[in-house]
């Protein structure tokens, strides 16, 4: 896995995990890291979503990238914590609604699992493997206490686009149309 330069412009740090350490399937989906990102900002792109969303969208699984655990955790039976490691690495550069959305984006899947019931058949393979790991549906009190987060609807829109964004030759703008949108999220 990639690490991270305290140093180092983040952007331009980030895009190289991205396209480095992105390269790589994105678990046992049938894209790859990259592929997966980008669509995944383009969605929050095209709703319209703010800068600190479309960042979010785009930098939610950047904890996959550069964790010490290896490939394919999931598989091996561990919660790579990803949603963690991203949100804490984020957050030393970015402002809180990109870094919080991205720290939350696991509890908003075990939300969405406990509050819709239509939500878990959205769920890929790959992704009910890992709910399981990260401890499964919320029962009603927790949803409702994670309702109650700060950037926990934002987490909620990032999930959506994060289900629908497996889509294998979907055409997305590159890494470089991303970059004024997390420009405009760097702390100032």
């Amino acid at each position: 896995m990639a690490t991270m330069q305290a140093s180092e412009d983040p952007i331009d740090r980030l895009f190289e995990v991205l396209r480095g350490a992105g390269g790589s399937q994105y678990g046992q989906e049938r894209v790859t890291q990259l592929a997966h990102a980008l669509q995944c900002a383009t969605l929050a792109e095209r709703e319209g979503a703010a800068a600190a969303l479309v960042g979010a969208a785009l930098l939610h699984d950047i904890g996959h990238l550069v964790h010490q655990l290896g490939e394919d955790a999931a598989l091996r039976g561990i919660d790579d914590k990803h949603e963690s490691i991203g949100g804490k690495l984020l957050a030393r550069w970015f402002v809180p609604e990109l870094a919080g959305a991205v720290a939350l984006h696991v509890d908003a899947k075990r939300f969405l699992c406990a509050a819709e019931s239509s939500y878990f058949g959205t769920l890929s393979k790959a992704s009910v493997r890992s709910l399981e790991l990260q401890g499964g549906a919320y029962a009603p009190a927790d949803a409702a206490t994670f309702l109650a987060r700060p950037c926990a609807a934002e987490a909620v829109r990032v999930r959506r686009w994060d289900e629908a964004a497996k889509v294998p030759g979907a055409v997305t703008p590159d890494l470089a149309h991303f970059r004024p949108t997390l420009e405009a999220c760097l702390k100032r």
